[in-house]
């Protein structure tokens, strides 16, 4: 097996995020993005140390899983991975790479019986609070598209009016946003060239307020008066309420949403949602789980873990804590809460959503948690850790650690980085009591996970 050979084979089984793993006559091949059960063919693209990865070709004979798929872009659009199976099996899947990737991380010979296996998302469709939608073309020189990136391209646009992960609320802005854009023959920003006008759409909305917020964001290279898109906006026939709508100026070359400067179009510039019985302000780019229905089971579910643990009621450190949401829910349990964020828009609107909701006993700090963590005088009695994808820095860790404290639980967004990291608490006398994967993402490969450790002999 070959750079540039072309292969056939069977998938065996899928590692995550998304590696098939393929049986073939020259030997095993990964093939990403294929799914259990299908005879695929795919090109090698890559071979190193004896490993060949290849790209999917084509479906030759389908999974004995799969089922009719209700969205006419999958398999072309890069947002979805599992949308042709039931969703029992996807979750399958997922608790299936979870437990293996823990176990792998876990001392040879040691026991899983701490790891409860996976909670499935109280909603499957519909379920995203926010969506950043691409401007391009669905094919060079085509016409004006506005959705997600084809899959494996860095140019190509999918148009987003039929995806199913959000509501019909979503599809009507997006389609009504492309047309008006198409006729008014507005430039979007070319990857390659640098050159255009329009680069993202951003929308955000509540599951329990039925809030929207919708952010358009442009390059400064052209000029239009945004009224009249205001007013087409606004007249559309939504079931949720437009809070606001917004036009953010990003000029870097990098393909990110990056705000050069927002301006207030309509309404205002956050829009509220409700978790738990508790309010948040969440603003176009501050982190927010993006299930809102799965992120109440998901923090419900940590909650339980460290109540039921008999947490005694002392100095709470929540690192890595977005918009204080798991901070303010541990509040009625805790002496104090110490939340530490990074984005200081995150923690403005932390300290807001903590007013907002009556509570005292927060105190939210902007800042690298590796830094702030030495200034901190009052010592942590329990620590909470939601880090991003990358996991917790791992010149932060033996600082974490030092404290010493009975409980950690850590709430990770991506199983590779917590196997990672998992070595370095077992090592530091910490053994995993509880473990959960909570399903935050149907359709795609994301998974959350909950362990609960506590430190031995304590």
């Amino acid at each position: 097996m070959k750079k540039g050979d072309l292969i056939e084979g069977v998938v065996r089984e899928v590692k995550f995020p998304n590696k098939g793993i393929v049986e073939t006559e020259e030997g095993v091949c990964i093939v990403k993005n294929a799914i259990t059960g299908q005879k695929v063919q795919a090109r090698v693209n890559k071979k190193r140390k004896g490993k060949a990865e290849a790209a999917l070709v084509a479906v030759l004979e389908k999974s004995p899983l799969e089922r009719t798929v209700p969205c006419p872009a999958f398999g072309t659009c890069g947002g979805c991975t599992y949308l042709c199976l039931p969703y029992e099996e996807q979750c399958a899947i997922k608790e299936k790479q979870v437990r293996e990737l823990l176990t792998e991380a876990m001392p040879e010979g040691d026991s899983m019986d701490w790891f409860e296996g996976i909670l499935p998302s109280p909603v499957v469709y519909g379920y995203r609070n926010k969506m950043e939608f691409s401007f391009g073309d669905e094919y060079k020189d085509g016409p004006l598209a506005l959705g997600m990136h084809k899959r494996g391209s860095f140019y190509d646009i999918v148009n987003a009016d039929q995806c199913v992960i959000v509501d019909e609320d979503y599809r009507k802005i997006v389609k009504a946003v492309r047309d008006y854009w198409e006729q008014k023959g507005a430039t979007f920003f070319h990857r390659l060239r640098h050159t255009g006008y329009l680069r993202h759409l951003l929308v955000r909305k509540a599951a329990g307020t039925g809030e929207i917020l919708i952010d358009l964001v442009t390059t400064s290279q052209e000029q239009y008066d945004l009224k009249e898109f205001t007013d087409m906006l606004t007249a559309l026939s939504l079931d949720g309420t437009i809070a606001g709508i917004l036009h953010t100026t990003n000029d870097s070359v990098a393909d990110v949403i990056k705000d050069d400067g927002t301006e207030i179009l309509y309404g205002r510039g956050y829009f509220t949602e409700n978790l738990l019985g508790l309010q948040f302000k969440v603003t176009p780019f501050s982190f927010f789980q993006t299930n809102s229905k799965g992120a109440e089971l998901l923090y419900e579910t940590a909650r339980t873990f460290l109540t039921e643990a008999g947490m005694k009621k002392g100095i709470v450190y929540d690192l890595y804590c977005g918009t204080g949401t798991i901070s303010q829910l541990m509040a009625p349990v805790s002496e104090k809460v110490i939340g530490v964020e990074i984005v200081e828009e995150a923690v403005e609107a932390a300290r807001e959503n903590a007013r907002r909701n009556e509570i005292d006993n927060c105190e939210f700090i902007a800042g690298d948690v590796l830094k702030v963590l030495d200034e901190i005088e009052e010592k942590p009695d329990l620590i909470i850790l939601d880090p991003p994808r990358d996991g917790v820095h791992p010149k932060a860790l033996p600082k974490i650690l030092a404290y010493g404290v009975e409980n950690i639980l850590y709430i990770s967004c991506k199983p590779t980085s917590l196997a990672r990291d998992l070595p370095a608490f077992l090592a530091a006398g910490y053994r995993p009591v509880r473990g959960v994967s909570v399903e935050q993402f149907p359709w795609t490969t994301g998974i959350e996970t909950i362990v609960l450790m506590e430190r031995e002999g304590k």
